[in-house]
Formats: structure tokens, C-alpha cells, sequence
């Protein structure tokens, strides 16, 4: 998967292939991430094409919301399934309540800081089964805090997870993941993506800043000239993106 996707359905299917290797390869705990506020209002249509994915024959499939509101959402949309659908739980209702002994894989839809705890919980009691986290979003540091105990909750848990598909547009550049390669930072140069970095591990911070800088900063040794890094943003990217989520 050389190319950035150029619609929302692109990123979907590489979010798709991009799981089914990692579980292929034996991943218990992986999380897709598309990264941009619109896709919220989409959570739901995005996990239904996920499910046909992952489901697998003689294998109970268990769906979980953040809350019961979403779940019950869910369940009225989609009528009669073959999987369950169900709710993280809460504090005085844990998630252990909401498993049964036949549920054999977990796709958690949109699971934010709140329910990191329910999510940690689901995570040691599903053992050696598969769990998916589509859109999570667990480091809000508002919530869970910066200090000895959100340090602790980071290495233990949120850094187990396999980052399996990973994008997000920014003004004029793209960082993407879509395992099994590396994760790749994209430049927009004349109306069109090049990829310019490649490494193990995800650039953030001022690590991102500066492989940017060494490429807009730095000379295109073909005409001698400056490489300018655009200003109008992500262009055709985000826009089809937008355009879709609004269709």
C-alpha cells in the first residue's frame, strides 16, 4: 500500500487489510485510527464495515460502545446480527458484567480516556482472544492525568497496543501507518504526496517538526531551488474526506 488513500472509502480498506495482517501475524490488542474530528459522526458505519473483517465462523463476535446509549443506538440500526452488541460498562457496572463465556473476539468502537479503565480491565480478561479498538482515544492527559500513576497506566497498558492504521492529515504533510510497513511521513509538493520518512517507530512532537523541516527547509537538488512547504493545507486529502463524511 505505497499511496495515501484519496477518499474516505480508500482509508477504510487499507484500515481493513492493514488488520487482518496484524491479526494474521498473531496481534491480540491493535487500535485503527483515522484521525480527524468528522470521523466521530461515522463511528458506527465504519465499525458495521469492519465487522465482516474480523467475524469469524464459530467464533462469538461482541461489539462494545462506550455507553449504553450508543450501544442501544447500534442495536436499533442494525436489527438481528450474528454478533452481540454491547456497552464498556462503568464503575458500579463493570465490563466483566457484560462478557458472556462464548465471546471469543472484542471490537471496541471509539473508546475514549473515560473508559481506559474498563478498556484495561477488557484487555486482561479477553487473554489470548482478539480485541480491536476502532478510533480510540485514551491519552487525553485532562483526564488521565500526567503524573507516577498515568506514567504506570502508559506502560502497562496504552503502549501494548498495536497501532495497526494510523492517518492523519496535517497542514500540507501526512503520517500514516499501515502495518505491516513502517510509519511514513508524506509532504505535499506541487498538488501531490511524497513520501519522505520512514522509521519504526511514530514520529510526534518535535521529532515530526523536524523531519518536515529538513525537506521544506532544506534544497531540491535537482534545480537548486528551496523546497516550499504549501500553505493551503491538505488539499484534495482531507476535502474528499470531508466531502464523504457528508454525503
Amino acid at each position: 500500500m505505497s499511496e495515501l488513500p484519496n477518499s474516505l472509502e480508500e482509508a477504510i480498506e487499507q484500515a481493513k487489510q492493514a488488520t487482518q495482517a496484524a491479526l494474521a501475524d498473531g496481534y491480540k490488542l491493535i487500535q485503527v485510527e483515522l484521525v480527524f474530528p468528522e470521523i466521530e459522526l461515522e463511528a458506527q458505519s465504519i465499525a458495521q464495515q469492519f465487522i465482516p473483517v474480523i467475524e469469524e465462523p464459530h467464533r462469538q463476535l461482541v461489539v462494545l460502545f462506550p455507553d449504553t446509549g450508543a450501544a442501544a443506538l447500534a442495536r436499533r440500526d442494525w436489527g438481528k446480527t450474528s454478533f452481540r452488541v454491547t456497552d464498556l460498562g462503568t464503575s458500579r457496572s463493570p465490563i466483566e458484567t457484560r462478557l458472556e463465556p462464548e465471546d471469543q473476539q472484542f471490537l471496541v468502537v471509539s473508546p475514549s480516556a473515560v473508559e481506559v479503565a474498563q478498556m484495561e480491565k477488557l484487555s486482561q480478561l479477553a487473554g489470548d482472544r482478539s480485541v480491536i479498538l476502532l478510533n480510540p482515544k485514551l491519552e487525553d492527559i485532562a483526564i488521565i492525568g500526567i503524573g507516577y500513576a498515568a506514567r504506570q497506566l502508559r506502560e502497562r497498558f496504552i503502549k501494548t497496543i498495536e497501532s495497526c492504521y494510523y492517518l492523519k492529515f496535517l497542514e500540507g504533510a501526512a503520517l500514516r501507518r499501515c502495518y505491516p510497513s513502517m510509519w511514513e511521513v508524506w509532504l505535499e509538493i506541487d498538488g501531490q504526496y511524497q513520501l519522505i520518512a520512514e522509521q519504526a517507530t511514530k514520529p510526534v512532537g518535535d521529532e515530526l517538526d523536524l523531519i518536515l523541516a529538513q525537506v521544506t527547509q532544506g534544497s531540491d537538488e535537482s534545480v537548486g531551488q528551496p523546497v516550499q512547504r504549501p500553505k493551503k493545507g491538505v488539499l484534495s486529502g482531507l476535502q474528499s474526506f470531508i466531502r464523504a463524511l457528508s454525503q
